[in-house]
């Protein structure tokens, strides 16, 4: 028969087991060993409690029978006494803890978290041209990557795309970019040595989805489930930093990178969370570099979540006059709307958003604009219609179609606050576009182009008296020739004109209300047009006219000679008669 254990040996057995469930439960749960994680106290409070049954529960319970039931009474025994006073103090610092970093308390600090400069509208937004505008969304990048996946017959079985496409600013267009990742556990364990191959590429101005192939693969990502996972790699070698939402980018050699904010707390021990510093990692290699956010090179876009950019300005927005007040009386409150979008300037990628009062109206009062690297925030004030109401209208106009508005972008169009929306069908493929100016969002154009809808919008603006500026015209080209054939069509109401050229395989489209002056031409006629070029860029798509210049002088001598004809033959018939 074997011995029973010595008392130092079950301490010895119990030791080890408490051990092995600890490093279970931070292998799979990566809490950051710092008092600022409630992941760690949460691991401090569930360690306290296992070590508690272990020592001072467990035995009682192995001893006792229906007849000799276990006195957990805390009086009677002092170790179980000892361990429940152990796991009370940890539960109340951290409740207090919590209390002591809230806003309740702290009103006056968690609106001065963020810094905000007012500014003017048209001094920062400048007019961009149709291929800068980023014409998709998250959900419209996923069908097109998944598209794009498909097509790959040699990694489609083996690999899809990433749930999370990461907009980001590459060589100086906007883009979103997802890593491929392992299809299930059985295709990561047969491809794991070799990693992943690829990342989906898409251009947000053109639609064009590329499958980017790595000459060297992606090994550290989130679809891994050992050491090479990024959320294990980066715990083990950063064992006290608290990370924020990781960021999937490429730098301008299209390396691809995991962006790792790491949070810091001002404000007690949970509160006023900040962006202390930046490890920027490898997906390649795992080499990781740890730097302040003043030294992030200019490359990384997303340094600041949308969500903590979003948390800063509610803070200052709503506590301007301490928590109370934001509660009841809620005097000067200010909130961001429902939804936000980005937008590309200078390089940085810059998150968009309404400001509105809290009582819930339909107005904003004007709105913001935050720097995701660096987090400046400039404030505009403009009033106008919500987001929300904007969409409703544009749908309105197209609600025999069924389409759905995605979330506008805001555009300095012809100098005038202006919502630039997508209009989508029931399988989430972008169908029109749509322009609703700000601040009188009944004025609504909608557009198959980009082109198309802005030139509408315009008209429109100029009809009920808001005069703001000209088109951009400087992609325009000019092309003169003869027309061979020219046909007449009625689109939304909008008479237009369609005229093919002998100097041209496109196709040019006139809107008569645009320009009266195509009704003077015909078949046949020499004629010098400007127009905007199709925006895939192709040689015999549709081609919008902005200005008819001229009839060459061939065609005016061609006129000139017919009226000279015509009235020969009159004057030949008058004397014929008499």
């Amino acid at each position: 028969m074997k011995k029973p254990l010595s008392k130092n040996g079950k301490k010895a057995v119990a030791a080890i087991v408490i051990l092995i469930l600890a490093f279970i439960y931070y292998y799979v749960e990566l809490p950051a060993i710092n008092i600022h994680s409630v992941g760690f106290w949460e691991f401090l409070i569930l360690a306290a409690v296992v070590i508690v049954f272990i020592l001072a529960v467990l035995p009682k319970l192995k001893h006792s029978s229906k007849a000799n039931p276990p006195d957990l009474n805390p009086k009677h025994d002092k170790r179980l006494k000892k361990g429940l006073l152990c796991i009370g103090f940890l539960v109340v610092v951290f409740l207090l803890g919590a209390l002591l970093s809230s806003p309740i308390v702290n009103a006056s600090k968690y609106q001065q978290l963020l810094n905000v400069q007012n500014r003017e509208f048209t001094d920062d937004i400048k007019q961009i041209s149709y291929d800068e505008i980023p014409l998709i969304d998250s959900d419209s990048a996923a069908l097109l990557g998944n598209r794009k996946m498909g097509s790959m017959v040699d990694m489609v079985s083996q690999f899809e795309v990433g749930s999370t496409y990461t907009q980001i600013n590459y060589h100086n267009s906007p883009v979103r970019v997802a890593p491929l990742q392992y299809a299930d556990p059985i295709k990561w364990l047969t491809n794991q040595s070799n990693g992943i191959p690829a990342y989906i590429l898409i251009d947000m101005a053109t639609q064009d989805t590329q499958l980017v192939k790595l000459d060297q693969p992606i090994k550290y990502s989130e679809s891994e489930y050992f050491n090479r996972n990024i959320y294990r790699h980066l715990r083990f070698r950063y064992p006290t930093y608290i990370f924020d939402n990781i960021n999937f980018e490429l730098d301008e050699n299209g390396t691809p990178w995991w962006v790792c904010p790491v949070k810091g707390f001002s404000i007690g021990l949970f509160g006023g969370q900040t962006v202390e510093r930046v490890v920027l990692c490898n997906a390649q290699t795992g080499e990781c570099q740890d730097m302040s956010v003043s030294d992030v090179p200019q490359w990384v876009d997303r340094v600041y979540s949308s969500s903590l950019l979003l948390s800063y300005y509610n803070y200052y927005g709503t506590l301007k006059h301490g928590f109370l007040n934001s509660v009841f009386g809620q005097k000067d409150c200010l909130k961001t709307t429902d939804g936000y979008n980005y937008l590309a300037i200078d390089d940085d990628v810059w998150l968009y958003t309404g400001v509105t009062s809290v009582t819930g109206d339909q107005s904003i009062v004007g709105f913001v604009l935050m720097n995701q690297r660096t987090g400046e925030t400039h404030f505009y004030s403009v009033q106008g219609a919500v987001e929300s109401s904007a969409m409703s209208s544009a749908e309105g106009q197209v609600q025999n179609l069924g389409y759905k508005a995605t979330f506008p972008l805001l555009l300095n169009t012809a100098n005038q606050p202006t919502y630039f929306i997508a209009l989508k069908d029931n399988s989430g493929l972008v169908k029109k576009y749509a322009m609703v100016n700000v601040q009188k969002y009944q004025i609504v154009a909608i557009g198959d182009t980009v082109a198309e809808c802005e030139k509408k919008y315009v008209s429109l603006m100029a009809q009920n008296g808001i005069s703001g500026g000209t088109i951009d015209t400087s992609n325009d080209k000019k092309i003169t020739g003869t027309i061979r054939k020219l046909a007449q069509s009625v689109l939304e109401g909008n008479s237009h004109y369609y005229l093919l050229l002998d100097s041209s395989s496109a196709l040019f489209d006139v809107p008569v209300s645009q320009d009266l002056n195509v009704l003077r031409y015909s078949e046949g006629d020499h004629i010098t047009l400007t127009y905007t070029p199709p925006e895939d860029g192709s040689t015999d798509g549709v081609c919008t006219v902005t200005g008819i210049v001229k009839a060459s002088a061939e065609s005016s001598n061609s006129q000139s000679a017919a009226t000279s004809s015509t009235s020969s033959v009159t004057e030949s018939a008058s004397s014929t008669a008499k």
